[in-house]
């Protein structure tokens, strides 16, 4: 059966040149443009990347910033705000620049040390442990050093070990990996339909200008041709704006108590910074929207189709009809401009419910969610698998399976045995 798992200081394996640890770039305001590599953030990490609202660092600069450009087979960790977002930068990931409140372990050695399995090693207990020890030792928001990492310590088995479970559980990303990028193409769709009906008013614009929309008829005839102007600028004429709470119910989330917290459950549990973990019962059995309302994620958005644990810092958005217009309008709404309090920014929930939509006639409301529905419960059903196939990986991490689990070094096969049979198992 497979070797020994030996435990490796970090500081020995930086020392010997088969480990480099870093941090990010502390960039000044004036050196970020609109165009350049991704400059990431920890809102532009976890479990994998999006960068469509990230600043940008100039490529001719790049000589200043060192080593702290991405390289494939890092490791990213999260170590300053929000501490323990992992993420692993693949070979088709964009080339970025590393902010301070990320930190990078990149493999120097991979015949030591394979860098999809230190991804996973990293996901780990024994690495949970260790920065969760040291991560609120600070009056401040939770931090943890490159000093505090170069004094951990990672657990490793054999090179052909790490390549097998490197690759069993790097299969189970990749899937994942790929239903993130369906749904994200699944909302461009929305967000172009959505775009062109209610932001742009192309179809009403088309029929001013008597051009063809270019829409089947019975959609086409359910848009006028002209505009009129109210509080909120030109908008299509027989329009009218309300407010949000004119379409939903507004309410503030319920604390969940933390051991009902749990990585695998039957609905998710949404805080003020999107998922929390999972629990078996919900504050609402069907469609809802969690709106962040506290700290500095207040404003951020999520939802699920099939319900969901709204927690106490953050409020749900329940819509009375048309959930996918309502969803859309929030998502294309900057709520900037509605925080108050500086040292812990928030969103009363009357603000929220004061927000001003622009609701179309009923036909043209029932037109465009005929076609985003079906969107919106697709992404759904991958985010479901995603989680299905997360708890599975995460199941199968060394630290779960460990000393159940166990790679032939020759086959890569994995073995699963019942603890009343580890005696007769050649570990």
């Amino acid at each position: 059966m497979g070797g020994e798992w030996r435990q490796h200081d970090v500081s020995a394996l930086i020392a010997e040149g088969k480990l480099f640890v870093g941090d990010g770039y502390r960039a000044k305001n004036e050196e970020l443009l609109a165009t350049g590599l991704p400059f990431a953030r920890v809102g532009n990490i976890n479990g994998g990347f999006n960068f469509n609202d990230a600043d940008h660092f100039p490529e001719e600069n790049l000589a200043r910033v060192g080593n702290k450009v991405s390289r494939p087979g890092d490791v990213v960790f999260t170590s300053k705000g929000t501490v323990g977002r992992f993420a692993f930068v693949r070979p088709d990931t964009p080339r970025f620049v590393y902010l301070p409140q990320l930190c990078f372990w990149r493999s120097l050695d991979h015949e030591e040390i394979n860098p999809r399995c230190l991804y996973h090693r990293m996901f780990g207990r024994e690495f949970f442990v260790q920065f969760k020890g040291v991560a609120g030792q600070t009056d401040m928001a939770e931090y943890v050093s490159l000093t505090d990492q170069q004094r951990m310590h990672i657990t490793l088995p054999s090179h052909d070990e790490q390549r097998a479970i490197a690759h069993i559980l790097g299969t189970l990303d990749d899937k994942i990996e790929l239903n993130r990028r369906m749904n994200e193409t699944l909302k461009a769709m929305a967000r172009a339909i959505f775009k062109s009906w209610f932001v742009d008013f192309y179809p009403v614009r088309a029929k001013s200008e008597g051009r063809d929309p270019g829409l089947p008829k019975n959609i086409a005839d359910l848009f006028p041709d002209r505009f009129e102007d109210c509080e909120l600028g030109e908008i299509p004429a027989g329009w009218n704006v309300v407010v949000l709470e004119e379409l939903a119910t507004i309410q503030g989330g319920k604390q969940l108590p933390s051991e009902e917290c749990k990585r695998t459950g039957s609905y998710p549990v949404f805080g003020a910074n999107g998922i929390m973990g999972y629990a078996d019962r919900a504050t609402h059995s069907s469609f809802v929207i969690a709106f962040g309302r506290v700290d500095a994620y207040c404003g951020s958005l999520d939802w699920a189709y099939r319900g969901a644990w709204i927690n106490n810092n953050a409020s749900s958005v329940v819509p009375s009809r048309w959930p996918d217009y309502v969803l859309q309008s929030m998502l294309n709404v900057d709520f900037e401009g509605m925080r108050t309090g500086s040292a812990q920014p928030f969103i009363p929930n009357s603000a929220l419910a004061a927000m001003q939509i622009l609701p179309a006639p009923d036909p043209v409301l029932d037109a465009f969610c005929s076609p985003v529905h079906p969107l919106r419960l697709k992404q759904a059903t991958l985010s479901e698998e995603s989680c299905t196939l997360g708890a599975l990986r995460d199941g199968l991490l060394p630290d779960a399976c460990f000393p159940f689990l166990r790679l032939h070094p020759s086959y890569f096969i994995l073995v699963l045995a019942p603890p009343n049979r580890l005696k007769s198992l050649q570990v």
